[in-house]
């Protein structure tokens, strides 16, 4: 439990931190699962269609610190290559 009044803040801070990057991964997720659908689909304008509609939001999530920014571009590269193999 936190003692002092700085303590106090920092747990308020957190808390509202947590909230906000909650909402910034679940956001992220959402285009991934588009993403995901669209290949399994095997339409490929559709699955390329939501990859530029991903990738800016991975990125995003990278430059705000909810993924590493390697962990970022290795999901793109993957979905890329993913989509990428529905046209051969």
């Amino acid at each position: 439990m936190a003692n002092t009044s700085s303590a106090k803040k920092a747990v308020r801070k957190i808390a509202a931190r947590t909230e906000v990057n909650k909402s910034r991964r679940s956001r992220m997720r959402t285009f991934l699962r588009k993403v995901e659908e669209a290949i399994t689909s095997g339409n490929q304008e559709e699955a390329s269609a939501a990859l530029r509609a991903a990738e800016p939001e991975i990125q995003r999530a990278a430059t705000r610190g909810i993924l590493h920014r390697k962990t970022a571009s290795r999901k793109v590269s993957k979905l890329s290559k993913r989509v990428n193999a529905i046209s051969s």
